[in-house]
């Protein structure tokens, strides 16, 4: 499968970009204000005559007034070379409009208008990525498996006489228990087990316990894991931790693994 067709069946893939182009596009726009809307310097003093202007901003390069109506649009004008601005000045005196002068604004404003959003959009994308990762794993342990491992140890003393009310299940799985503690007898005949056993049920009816069972009277490894793990909302995320999972299982073979809710991965599939 291509990671456009896994893309096309996780939507939920171009999540964390869209939100990370939208914060910047919302962010950059608090930080440099409102699109603004320039006009010649003489329609400027018209405009602030005629006491359109809520407030007015002077400095060295331009003046900038935010308009009463029109949802307080930015209006900007050039001030020419050399020009005198007592003409601004008496047209803002007459009409009332308040103003202010402020310098030039540094290049050092400008870069941290830009770089502060920015690392807040890398401070957002890192905590969705130690979500995807499951919260304290390091970088390195992004595609690896979260299976829980019990490996012949007093967790796994569960047998078939802790189960009861499923015999039928319980004589079925008698055999998969008989290869894999003598599985010489069956290599021998050319038997092969099966490659897995799908247990179907409500939930709270023993579908765990008894996999655990048959790893119990097996004296085998137990990886269990839930089907929803391998659903992330980073491409290609999953289908590294199957091959973690399976990894790991070749190394413990002869092993059992448990995948819980395993509709969780047909129903995106």
């Amino acid at each position: 499968m291509t990671g456009r067709d896994e893309t096309r069946r996780h939507p939920t893939a171009h999540r964390p970009g869209w939100m990370a182009v939208a914060s910047l596009v919302l962010l950059q726009y608090l930080a440099l204000g409102a699109p603004s809307h320039q006009v010649p310097y003489s329609e400027f003093i018209r405009m602030v005559s005629a006491g359109r202007f809520e407030r007015v901003v002077i400095t060295p390069t331009e003046v900038r007034g935010r308009l009463k109506q029109e949802g307080g649009k930015q209006v900007v004008a050039k001030r020419p070379p050399g020009m005198d601005e007592r003409p601004l000045i008496e047209a803002l005196t007459k009409s009332g409009t308040p103003y202010e002068g402020r310098p030039e604004t540094s290049a050092s404003w400008w870069m941290w208008a830009w770089m502060v959003p920015l690392l807040m959009i890398l401070f957002l994308w890192f905590l969705g990525w130690r979500t995807a990762m499951g919260g304290s794993r390091g970088p390195m342990e992004f595609g690896r498996t979260r299976a829980r491992i019990y490996d012949r140890s007093a967790e796994l003393s569960v047998t078939f006489d802790d189960v009861a009310g499923v015999d039928e299940a319980e004589a079925e799985l008698a055999e998969i228990v008989d290869f894999l503690k003598h599985p010489e007898k069956y290599q021998r005949l050319g038997g092969r087990i099966p490659k897995g056993v799908l247990l179907v049920g409500p939930p709270g009816t023993g579908k765990t316990l008894l996999a655990r069972a048959v790893a119990g009277e097996a004296n085998v490894p137990f990886f269990a894991i839930s089907g929803s793990e391998f659903v992330e909302m980073f491409v290609g995320v999953g289908a590294s931790r199957v091959r973690d999972l399976f990894l790991q299982a070749k190394m413990r073979a002869p092993c059992i693994i448990f995948i819980d809710e395993l509709d969780a991965i047909g129903k995106v599939r």
